[in-house]
């Protein structure tokens, strides 16, 4: 007996897909509360990938833990087709602030946007992945298993961000995120203060210069971050200092612009001091975003039917700026990376605040839109 592959009138496949994902719900909340509930850094999602990983299983897809050698990466597969759908799961959280952007979220709606289409796999000549990208915040996950080869060959690649509100197009500053050391000499500061070398006076002297350059930066840079070390005690002259910088900037060649300028701050707290400096890329740049345009309109059209509204504010929307290694992803295959609302502005991604708008109904009714939407998508985009 072989199986039935006439297609579904639309309506029909509509009404099949909110069935399907509807039959899943309970399943896909528990797995965004339970990421939520144990939050892992980049490279560290041992226990979210495998619960990913047993979740794709249980749904029949042939899963491929420690992909392509990392071994919080995740590859599940349905299906042989000819067409290639691939769903991004992101499941690495913030430091300090848990879920606070959502990323358990993003799993639960890949997961439920491919089961759903995992059921059409024959009638459309489909092969489902899902893909479990680790480090996203700050590790370009998605850039190491690019130069793996991973993504190769999709015909589409989609993921759903959490937002505050719904913002279709994915806008993201390409950027960079560097490591910055500063090695002085250390010395009593009150009995022998001429003997050393203050690496902590070499951020100052960086910060300040990178606060006057501000002024002569191009509309819509970025340039931010922290010093994660500034001493040992207040009575010893500061002998390493350390800190983590972005910048962002349109795209990677005006990123690449930027940067020497921002280096040179860094070398003039160098220079005023007497320390060394060492500046190490912490991964390689994010890339602006090149969305497939048809599949973009696609994606409004079911969400707004679904009842989700992309008439806000636009000073609310601002989160589909935000940078993201789904832009490099982006430049080699077609795809899409909306924002999908909570409904919860002013509380917005990387605060606290957030993170609590991570569970509850309006989490799970991103969780069941956004699975029904990127299912909806992309049988329609494949069929055109």
């Amino acid at each position: 007996m072989t199986a039935d592959t006439t297609p579904m009138a639309p309506a029909v496949r509509r009404a099949h897909v909110l069935e399907l994902v509807a039959s899943q719900q309970a399943a896909l909340v528990r797995l965004s509360e339970t990421l939520h509930a144990n939050p892992e850094l980049g490279w560290q999602e041992h226990r979210a990938a495998e619960w990913t990983a047993e979740f794709l299983e249980r749904q029949g897809f042939e899963v491929e833990r420690g992909y392509l050698g990392f071994p919080t990466a995740v590859r599940a597969v349905f299906g042989s087709g000819s067409r290639r759908v691939g769903l991004m799961a992101e499941y690495d959280a913030l430091p300090g602030l848990g879920h606070a952007c959502g990323h358990n979220i993003i799993t639960a709606i890949s997961c439920g946007a491919a089961v759903a289409l995992s059921r059409f796999a024959d009638e459309q000549d489909l092969t489902v992945e899902v893909y479990g990208t680790p480090a996203e915040e700050g590790g370009g996950g998605k850039i190491e298993l690019l130069k793996k080869g991973a993504f190769a060959g999709l015909d589409l690649a989609m993921m759903a961000h959490p937002s505050p509100v719904d913002s279709a197009e994915a806008r993201p500053f390409a950027v960079a995120h560097n490591h910055v050391e500063y090695r002085g000499k250390s010395a009593h500061a009150a009995a022998y203060p001429d003997q050393g070398v203050n690496a902590n006076d070499a951020f100052i002297v960086a910060q300040v210069a990178l606060g006057l350059l501000r002024q002569q930066l191009p509309a819509g840079t970025r340039v931010h971050g922290i010093q994660t070390r500034g001493g040992e005690a207040p009575n010893a002259i500061p002998e390493k200092t350390e800190g983590r910088w972005y910048v962002r900037a349109e795209s990677l060649a005006q990123l690449e612009q930027l940067e020497e300028r921002v280096n040179r701050c860094f070398e003039a707290g160098a220079v005023a001091s007497g320390c060394e400096l060492e500046i190490t890329p912490e991964s390689e740049p994010y890339s602006e975003f090149r969305t497939e345009r048809r599949a973009l309109e696609l994606y409004v059209k079911h969400a707004e039917s679904l009842g989700r509204d992309f008439n806000v504010p636009p000073e609310q929307a601002t989160m589909n700026r935000a940078s993201t290694d789904m832009g490099n992803v982006s430049q080699i295959v077609p795809a899409i990376h909306p924002y999908i609302g909570l409904g919860c502005f002013p509380a917005a991604n990387h605060q606290p605040e957030f993170a609590a708008h991570c569970i509850g109904d309006a989490a799970n009714r991103a969780i069941h839109d956004g699975a029904a939407a990127l299912a909806l998508t992309a049988l329609d985009y494949l069929a055109e």
